[in-house]
């Protein structure tokens, strides 16, 4: 068997091939596993690896990493595919492929091919519930999406954070949530953002504080205010397009589109323009004239909650 895993997914990818590696090496033994990377391998040995066994042993697995960037593998590949032996099981892990090219279309249609994608909020929420209770912990659908919103949806991320909270305390709460964990930067330039467009002045100069006390500089806090202004533009642009469909057309994940889909529709077009075009504006001051950042950046934030 060929397995083909790929995907931007890092989180699955790695669970799938464990479990694939494990299954094997409890069948057989770990000397039975040859692993090998195509960045850095000749295509000598990775045709040797994927034709002869080890001697006494009836079956082999083969791990190929990336074995695209090795150009002689990927223009023979369905030549190499079709002439293993059955007695060499193969798990090919590609960390980007590309979809025009005949190498994928060959994994696609000859091997058993997994796109493993990042999940939405609400499928980590359940798979989070899931994880805690299998655990022996506790963690509600609620509090699930409250830590997917302050970390993320980074599913490796969210495993470490999880196992990190059930060990202060077997029942995860919002509060243990805030104890433990820092909101992604993502996260606080959104909240920052939402604070400002809703008027509360005090509120956006403490959050801003915040992230300056993190030593995040303001040409970076700027940087990630462009970002939330593009996601925003998509939305804005998808006038009354699903959230599925906009994520899945501009390739963002649908929690992203989610967080922000109510701050888009409550902006008209007209001023969602302005509000580019004056950020565009301070970000080429941050990075063209000598000025105080800080100062410049307050300003910035609260003309947004004037």
């Amino acid at each position: 068997m060929i397995t083909t895993l790929t995907g931007n997914n890092h989180f699955q990818i790695i669970q799938k091939l464990n479990e694939l590696s494990s299954k094997f090496i409890k069948q057989y033994n770990d000397l039975a596993v040859e692993r090998l990377d195509g960045e850095e391998a000749e295509i000598g040995p990775i045709n040797e690896a994927l034709q002869n066994l080890p001697f006494l042993l009836e079956k082999k697995l083969v791990i190929l990493r990336d074995p695209s960037k090795n150009k002689q593998f990927s223009e023979k590949i369905e030549q190499i595919i079709s002439s293993i032996p059955d007695s060499i099981e193969v798990v090919i892990i590609e960390s980007k492929i590309d979809k025009r090219q005949n190498y994928f279309k060959v994994l696609k249609s000859k091997t058993e091919f997994r796109e493993l994608s990042e999940q939405d909020d609400i499928t980590l929420a359940k798979w989070l519930s899931e994880s805690a209770k299998k655990a022996g912990g506790q963690l509600g659908f609620g509090e699930a999406r409250y830590l997917i919103d302050r970390v993320g949806v980074n599913q490796e991320l969210l495993f470490n954070e999880l196992n990190k909270l059930l060990i202060y305390q077997p029942s995860v709460t919002r509060g243990t949530i805030d104890l433990l964990t820092e909101p992604s930067p993502q996260s606080s330039i959104f909240d920052l953002l939402d604070t400002a467009f809703s008027g509360n002045s005090e509120k956006t100069m403490a959050l801003y504080n915040e992230q300056r006390q993190k030593r995040v500089e303001p040409l970076e806090i700027m940087a990630m205010i462009g970002w939330q202004l593009h996601i925003l533009a998509t939305i804005k642009a998808g006038g009354q397009r699903s959230i599925d469909d906009i994520a899945k057309e501009a390739k963002l994940n649908p929690f992203v589109v989610r967080k922000s889909y109510e701050i888009a529709h409550n902006l008209s077009l007209a001023e969602l323009k302005a509000l580019i075009n004056r950020a565009l504006k301070q970000d080429v001051s941050l990075k063209s004239q000598i000025i105080d950042a800080d100062d410049a950046m307050r300003h910035f934030l609260l003309s947004l909650a004037s």
